[in-house]
C-alpha cells in the first residue's frame, strides 16, 4: 500500500516529466515555428520546415494539455492560484498557440506573398511567445509570487502582469527561448537538408552555447543573488493537505540548500551543461541525431534543475510567506493521488508509445521535390 507522503512525491515526479516531455516533444514545435522567419528565406524552405512538424505537433500538444490536467487534479490548489496571478500571461500564451493551426491551415490558402508573410510572423509568434513566457513563468517561481490565503485557503494574488518581468525573470525566459528554439534547430538538422540543414546547423551551434551561457548565469544568480525559500516548522507529510500549518523563512541562497542535503541532486545542472556543450559539438560535426538527443538531455537538466532546487515548495509565497504551497500541503487528498496514479500507469505508457510510433511511420526528410506529392502537405 502506498501511503500519502510517497504518492505525494510520485506526483511531483509524474508532473516533472509530463512537462520535460512537453518540453522536449512540443518543444521543437515551438523552436520551428520561432525559426520560420530566421532559416527558412524562400516560400518553399518555408513550407519545408512546417512539413517537418506538421504531423507530430497537435500530438505533442497532448503532453502540454496531459501537464495542465494532472495539475489540475494532482495540484488544484496551484492551479487556482497560477491562473489568478498569471491570467493575463496565461491568456497571451494560449492566443499564441491558436497561431499554430491557424497558421499552419490557412497559410497556403492564397497565393499572395502578403498572406503568406503574415501567416508566417503569425506562427513565429505561435513559437517564441509560449517559449518566453513559460521561462518567465519559471523564474518567478524561483522569486516567489505575491499571493495570500485567507482562512478558507482562497488565493489572492497582489501582483501585476508587469511585475512579472523582472531582470531574473527575462533572464530565466531568454533561457527558456534559446533553448526551445535550439531544439528546434537540431530538429531540422534531422529532417531537412541542403542550405535548410547547414542554416539550422550554425543556429543550433550559436543556440545551445547561448543557453548553457545564460544557464550558468542564473544559476550564479540563484546562488548569491535570490533569496529562496525554507520550511522552518515540523511539516506532517501525512496530513490532509493545508498550506496555513507551517512556518517558512526566507534565507539568502537557501534554493542551494537541497545540493548540500541531497549531493546526487548535482547531477541536474551538470546535465543542463554537459548536454549543452554536446550539442554545439554534434551540431558543429553534423551529428543530427546525437544533436537532438543532446538538446533534448539539456531540456531534461534544466528543468530538473529548477525542481531539484524549489523541492519540496510548488509556488512559494513573497507576501505571506507560511502560505507557501508545498508537495506536502498542495496536493489533492489520498484517495484522488491514488485514482490518478492508477490512470497514469495505464494510459502514460499508450502515449508513449503512440508518440514513438507517429515519429517512426514518419521518419525521413523532407524535400523541396515532396511539397506537391500529397493533399496533406501544408
Amino acid at each position: 500500500m502506498i501511503d500519502y507522503e510517497v504518492l505525494r512525491v510520485i506526483w511531483w515526479v509524474l508532473i516533472g516529466v509530463l512537462l520535460i516531455g512537453f518540453a522536449i516533444s512540443d518543444g521543437f514545435d515551438l523552436g520551428v515555428g520561432a525559426l520560420l522567419t530566421l532559416i527558412g528565406k524562400t516560400d518553399e524552405e518555408r513550407r519545408v520546415m512546417i512539413n517537418t512538424i506538421g504531423p507530430h505537433w497537435d500530438g505533442n500538444q497532448v503532453w502540454f494539455i496531459t501537464a495542465g490536467g494532472a495539475i489540475f487534479a494532482a495540484w488544484p490548489m496551484i492551479y487556482a492560484t497560477a491562473f489568478s496571478g498569471f491570467y493575463l500571461a496565461l491568456a497571451l500564451t494560449l492566443i499564441a498557440l491558436w497561431m499554430r493551426p491557424l497558421g499552419f491551415d490557412y497559410r497556403g490558402k492564397l497565393p499572395s506573398k502578403k498572406w503568406r508573410n503574415g501567416w508566417d510572423w503569425a506562427l513565429f509568434a505561435g513559437g517564441l511567445v509560449p517559449s518566453l513566457i513559460f521561462g518567465v513563468a519559471f523564474g518567478n517561481l524561483l522569486l516567489g509570487v505575491p499571493f495570500e490565503l485567507d482562512d478558507t485557503l482562497k488565493a489572492t494574488y497582489t501582483g501585476s502582469f508587469f511585475g512579472l518581468l523582472t531582470p531574473f525573470a527575462l533572464l530565466t525566459g531568454l533561457v527558456s527561448v534559446a533553448m526551445l528554439l535550439n531544439h528546434g534547430a537540431t530538429w531540422l538538422q534531422m529532417k531537412t537538408d541542403g542550405f535548410l540543414e547547414a542554416r539550422a546547423r550554425k543556429v543550433s551551434f550559436v543556440l545551445s552555447l547561448a543557453t548553457v551561457a545564460m544557464f550558468v548565469l542564473a544559476g550564479v544568480w540563484v546562488a548569491i543573488g535570490i533569496d529562496g525559500f525554507v520550511i522552518s516548522s515540523p511539516v506532517d507529510t501525512l496530513a490532509t493537505s493545508n498550506p496555513l500549518r507551517k512556518a517558512v523563512t526566507i534565507e539568502a541562497g537557501a534554493w542551494m540548500n537541497n545540493y548540500g542535503t541531497y549531493p546526487w541532486m548535482i547531477v541536474a545542472p551538470v546535465l543542463g551543461i554537459l548536454a549543452g556543450l554536446a550539442c554545439a559539438w554534434n551540431s558543429k560535426a553534423g551529428r543530427a541525431g546525437w544533436a537532438f538527443v543532446s538538446s533534448a538531455l539539456m531540456i531534461a537538466g534544466v528543468i530538473l534543475t529548477a525542481g531539484f532546487s524549489m523541492f519540496p515548495f510548488l509556488m512559494p509565497s513573497t507576501t505571506m510567506p507560511d502560505a507557501s504551497l508545498t508537495v506536502w500541503d498542495a496536493t489533492s487528498s489520498l484517495m484522488t493521488l491514488k485514482i490518478m496514479f492508477i490512470v497514469a500507469c495505464i494510459f502514460v505508457p499508450i502515449i508513449l508509445v503512440y508518440t514513438a510510433y507517429g515519429f517512426y511511420v514518419m521518419r525521413g526528410r523532407i524535400k523541396n521535390s515532396d511539397l506537391n506529392q500529397s493533399h496533406t502537405i501544408y
